[in-house]
């Protein structure tokens, strides 16, 4: 069933609502699956040049019940990690780990930050980029005075998506200059596998560490102007 722009992400459906593999392909909604196999409509985007496609999750317009959900799914898979703190990464993964932490638990969160403060230091920070604003030119900080909360502990990153590593990577270089290295990185989707390679290249541990509420595939676009996940990801 078609759904109106505002609709999408305001709703955890039933298992099954939506067919989860339609013989002719996706046309404007992808249908991810929770663990417990609920369903959330993603919006498919459409990506500079026609041919390839994401499934597109925007936490701050979602509803909180499908915000909660996410934030619940997450939490599950990073209890069994015995966190000691939880990473937000700006801007959407903030609110996710601020309700993974609570869930847990923690009396707070550490979060980075993309807006510099006359306190930042250069060596606490690196360049950001993602696969939803390649050309946006920005920086991912660390608050020097949050870093006793960091030193010699266990630490979980916790993000909105995972599609390019582009931006994970960017984060854990930023975390390996101060000696850590965090024990998961839990994200509330992640899209496609190119991700995989970016994180490998920095640690082939990487990528073990990945976990995620739901999972959505890279599109290609079929003859009649539908969209099929990738059998394998190219380079967007």
């Amino acid at each position: 069933m078609p759904l109106a722009p505002p609709e999408f992400w305001q709703d955890i459906h039933p298992a099954g609502t939506f067919d989860p593999v339609p013989a002719d392909g996706f046309r404007d909604l992808y249908p991810s699956a929770l663990p417990d196999g609920r369903q959330v409509a993603l919006p498919i985007r459409i990506l500079p040049g026609g041919k390839q496609a994401v499934a597109s999750l925007i936490v701050n317009q979602a509803s909180f019940v499908v915000e909660d959900s996410l934030a619940e799914a997450m939490a599950d898979l990073a209890r069994p990690f015995d966190a000691d703190i939880i990473i937000g990464i700006p801007t959407l993964g903030l609110p996710l780990a601020n309700g993974v932490a609570r869930r847990l638990g923690h009396r707070r969160m550490v979060p980075l930050g993309t807006s510099r403060k006359f306190w930042y230091r250069d060596e606490l920070s690196e360049p950001l980029s993602s696969i939803t604003s390649p050309d946006h030119a920005k920086r991912v900080f660390l608050d020097p005075r949050l870093l006793p909360l960091l030193e010699n502990r266990r630490v979980i990153v916790v993000d909105d998506v995972i599609s390019s590593g582009a931006s994970m990577t960017a984060v854990l270089r930023l975390l390996g200059r101060i000696g850590i290295k965090p024990v998961a990185a839990v994200f509330a989707m992640t899209q496609g596998e190119r991700w995989r390679d970016a994180l490998a290249d920095l640690d082939r541990t990487l990528p073990t560490l990945v976990f995620s509420a739901i999972a959505s595939p890279i599109f290609a676009v079929t003859p009649e102007g539908l969209w099929r996940p990738e059998l394998s990801v190219q380079d967007i």
